[in-house]
């Protein structure tokens, strides 16, 4: 346990610092897993500190003198900065519920949190992607696995290539059974995204099916010749996931970064963009400079394949990805 005095101490028992002292308690609430989603909350939080320790903040290091004003106070500060441009609104909506989800972590109740960060901030986030998405040119994925692999990241490489080419997320790339999904893409010319999925989309009742072509099928086959030795996935028996993040993802970005590419998610929109244009013969709207009226019906269907396909439950978000509707 991370609790380093009594519960009704400083910092709820988990340190003299605030800083300290929040990273910790969800450490204890999530037991040591769920590294990303810890990691998450435990950035947002810091912001969080910073504030409290700034000028415009209330000058606090403790958790128990946070109440209900200072969250409502940290809500007014986010929003302002969001109405000056320098703050995504979904940003400081995360940045909230972390906040929420921290200080239930540092008390062991619910009491002291603001229930809707979104009315907090009196603002909602559209969920429509404003900027093209890197990565939709091949030329330049080449470039990029290229790079990683003269840098000896042969695994980095094969991530990307799968991620543009089947749109999975960071982890299903990283703990995709690719024995299974070789097998299934020669056998039944499809694949079915099944491991390392979110939100425990995965099994039986969330099949995920994407048909493949010649250009999946090498994509696979350079993964599985990547492979560490007795594992099916990308991760070595002897590694976890969090090494392959350390070792691996980490300078990895540096290379994506230097060839213009944000991150790993670039290629899922970079997909949905592809497959849009597949589908209804028409660009992807967030690639047209004006919105062109195409059959209603077929965009629709044409969303819906996406969100399937990306593993998402609800048509709408595929507005993230592809642009809002035509």
């Amino acid at each position: 346990m991370a609790l380093v005095g009594r519960r009704d101490g400083r910092n709820f028992g988990y340190g003299r610092q605030l800083s300290y002292a929040g990273p910790q308690a969800l450490k204890d609430m999530f037991a040591g897993g769920h590294y990303g989603t810890v990691k998450a909350h435990c950035d947002r939080w810091q912001a969080f500190v910073k504030w409290c320790r700034s000028e415009q903040g209330p000058g606090i290091n403790d958790a128990r003198q946070i109440d209900r004003k200072v969250l409502a106070d940290y809500a007014a500060y986010l929003r302002d900065i969001v109405a000056c441009g320098d703050l995504a609104i979904s940003t400081a909506q995360n940045r909230l519920s972390s906040v929420n989800r921290t200080m239930a972590a540092l008390r062991g109740d619910q009491c002291v949190k603001l229930p809707s960060p979104c009315k907090a901030l009196g603002m909602k986030r559209t969920g429509v992607r404003q900027s093209v998405p890197q990565g939709q040119d091949r030329e330049q994925v080449n470039l990029i696995v290229d790079a990683l692999c003269r840098h000896h990241q042969l695994r980095a490489a094969a991530i990307v290539l799968l991620a543009r080419a089947t749109g999975m997320r960071l982890r299903e790339a990283i703990l995709a059974d690719l024995p299974r999904l070789s097998r299934e893409a020669n056998d039944l010319g499809r694949i079915n995204i099944q491991d390392g999925t979110k939100g425990g989309r995965a099994g039986a009742s969330a099949p995920r099916w994407i048909a493949v072509d010649d250009h999946v099928r090498g994509v696979l086959g350079f993964a599985r010749q990547v492979l560490p030795a007795g594992s099916r996935n990308l991760i070595a028996p002897c590694e976890s996931y969090l090494n392959i993040l350390q070792k691996i993802i980490r300078p990895a970005r540096e290379i994506l970064h230097a060839h213009n590419l944000k991150g790993f998610h670039e290629l899922r929109a970079a997909y949905a963009c592809e497959r849009y244009e597949k589908i209804t013969q028409h660009r992807a709207p967030i690639n047209v400079d004006e919105c062109r009226q195409i059959d209603r019906y077929l965009d629709r269907e044409a969303r819906r394949q996406i969100s399937y396909e990306l593993g998402h439950g609800r048509i709408d978000v595929a507005a993230a990805y592809v642009g809002r509707r035509t």
